[in-house]
């Protein structure tokens, strides 16, 4: 695995951290003392939304998948893991599901994102079903192929359950990915190909028995949650936030709103990235457009976290000037 710090990357990337409570104020970037041994921690970035379809389809078939990362891709390169959202299934497959927004993004398409430096996709969001259940298999397997870790998936309750776990070593580091909603035109068979979509009690349940078998892993819940072009978080988020901050939660990364949502520290230990808005997105309007990455930084004892401002320009994440 590669070894930055945070503080590595924040000192080449980053001259402004951009970063809000929920109530308004402004805090640091850091829940505790910054690590000091590069060696045994695990910087993971965390992004938002990327849709592979509509308006961004043309950008990419004129253009190349490379383009559409070339302004971030040198950011990836600094951090073990970079975990995207992905809004839209990877498939051949054309068996569009009933719904009002429908997507799907070519499977070679994988390859690119693995170049650009994601490592890790989760596919529990309400557009992995767009073209049904062999869309998600599909996805899955596409991902895999080109060495990207599906989050959010399994031909069982129990695999889509699971986390995925980050070995670092001296560190590990658990990711939970679940799309805490209703999904459009869709029933979840726990029999076969899904994705990860668990009333908010079986989640917390799952984190609870997780903490107690694992006591030393960092959990990390990868969540897409919350009402769409919203930028305060619902109260159902914020309770779900505090349920699985007591269940041992360490990070709770959440999207879907496709706007920025404030960052909390609840309780001085969990950090909660409410929503971190769109990433690669064809949307027009202001708060569509503005992004962050999010940069954690995970050792046994601590964890430090900055944000990385970031504008959607044609479809495109850019890096603000001043970052």
């Amino acid at each position: 695995m590669r070894r930055y710090s945070i503080a590595q990357v924040v000192n080449v990337l980053l001259s402004a951290v951009i970063l809000c409570s929920c109530n308004g104020n402004t805090a640091g970037n850091d829940t505790s003392q910054p690590t000091t041994e590069t060696d045994t921690s695990l910087t993971i970035m965390f992004v938002g939304d990327v849709l592979l379809d509509r308006g961004v389809r043309p950008v990419i078939e004129h253009r190349g998948i490379d383009h559409v990362f070339a302004d971030v891709a040198p950011l990836f390169v600094q951090a073990d893991a970079v975990v995207i959202n992905l809004e839209c299934p990877l498939t051949d497959s054309r068996s569009p599901l009933g719904k009002q927004f429908i997507f799907r993004g070519e499977p070679s398409w994988a390859e690119g994102l693995r170049r650009a430096g994601i490592t890790h996709a989760a596919m529990a969001n309400n557009h992995t079903n767009d073209q049904g259940r062999i869309g998600i298999s599909d996805t899955y397997r596409h991902l895999k192929a080109a060495g990207i870790t599906p989050l959010g998936y399994g031909e069982s309750r129990e695999q889509r359950m699971a986390p995925v776990v980050i070995d670092g070593g001296e560190v590990k580091v658990a990711l939970f990915n679940a799309a805490m909603m209703t999904m459009e035109n869709w029933h979840n068979r726990p029999d076969r190909p899904d994705i990860c979509q668990p009333t908010d009690d079986e989640l917390v349940g799952a984190v609870v028995a997780y903490r107690e078998a694992n006591p030393s892993t960092k959990i990390v819940c990868v969540l897409h949650w919350g009402v769409e072009f919203q930028s305060m978080p619902s109260r159902q988020q914020r309770i779900l936030a505090h349920r699985l901050s007591r269940a041992g939660v360490d990070v709770i990364i959440g999207h879907h709103s496709h706007v920025l949502q404030p960052v909390e520290v609840i309780n001085g230990k969990t950090i909660v990235y409410y929503s971190l808005g769109n990433f690669v997105f064809d949307q027009h309007p202001p708060l569509t457009r503005q992004s962050m990455i999010a940069c954690v930084e995970l050792s046994a004892d601590t964890i430090t976290h900055a944000e990385m401002a970031v504008e959607i320009t044609g479809c495109v994440p850019k890096q603000m000037q001043g970052n």
